[in-house]
């Protein structure tokens, strides 16, 4: 199979995947209230969150490019009340891919049918991590750098903390929490649901995708476009595999580059916010 045929089958969508009995009217409503429950106390508010932000870096009269924000900002002045804020924020982070693992283990779905088998595997899981991270980190900074270079995106600044004795610690946590909140909730969990109300495989890719470009809307349009991107092939892949595994190490990875790289070089390179 060749380059562009590769490219074609991992395009189309996979076969439907059956998820249970036909559901009566009252079993539908409730997963639909369920979803909007989940979605308004995790990535969905955030998503709200995210538009108002760009909606408030539009209206500043100062180019989206000149606008900084913050992915990994102090949260307080006393060195350890900032530690336990930010390990409060990992535990929230922690606490909502619990969450969409519980209800879809209510459900009949357990973590190994949601793609989380009890340890990965570095043939099966970790090797494709890296290969996706790869995939996705390299051509996203350069997305990031077109898109700050044409005023569509904020300059981000990937960690703000100062040299504390536990920001490395804090910062791979914060990665792995994030990676694991966001597949979870934003892949399996959301796909699997939107599987049980009859959605088509393509339909449910792109919500989630469209929901993972809205809450990082407050980094600007390339932000958004960047991850909805991310979004289109990191739901693929689990659509067609079945494995969590890879997504979460690939943007545990991704994170951790990021967060830390910038954090080592900030004082030292010039370019760098």
């Amino acid at each position: 199979m060749n380059a562009r045929e590769t490219v074609r089958t991992w395009l189309r969508p996979p076969s439907p995947v059956r998820t249970g009995p036909e559901l009566d009217p009252a079993a539908r409503r409730g997963i639909r209230i369920e979803i909007t429950i989940v979605l308004l106390v995790t990535f969905g508010l955030s998503g709200l969150s995210g538009i108002l932000s760009l909606a408030e870096s539009l209206a500043t009269p100062v180019a989206l490019s000149d606008q900084t924000v913050a992915l990994n900002p102090s949260r307080a002045a006393i060195d350890w009340i900032d530690l336990a804020r930010q390990l409060l924020g990992v535990a929230k982070l922690l606490a909502w891919a619990a969450l969409g693992l519980y209800l879809l283990w209510r459900s009949g779905i357990g973590p190994r049918a949601a793609g989380l088998t009890p340890k990965p595997r570095f043939g099966r899981d970790i090797a494709p991590g890296f290969g996706l991270a790869a995939v996705i980190g390299l051509p996203g900074l350069l997305f990031y750098l077109v898109a700050q270079a044409l005023s569509v995106n904020l300059t981000v600044q990937a960690s703000a903390l100062d040299d504390h004795w536990w920001r490395v610690p804090i910062l791979v946590l914060s990665a792995i929490a994030n990676s694991g909140a966001e597949e979870v909730l934003v892949v399996a969990y959301l796909i699997t649901r939107l599987r049980t109300l009859g959605w088509s495989e393509n339909k449910s890719l792109l919500a989630s995708s469209l929901l993972r470009g809205s809450y990082h809307l407050y980094q600007g349009f390339g932000g958004g476009v960047g991850n909805v991107i991310m979004g289109l092939v990191f739901g693929r892949y689990w659509q067609r595999t079945g494995k969590l595994w890879p997504l979460i190490i690939a943007h545990a990875l991704i994170d951790m580059v990021a967060f830390i790289g910038y954090a080592l070089l900030r004082d030292h390179v010039s370019w760098l916010p």
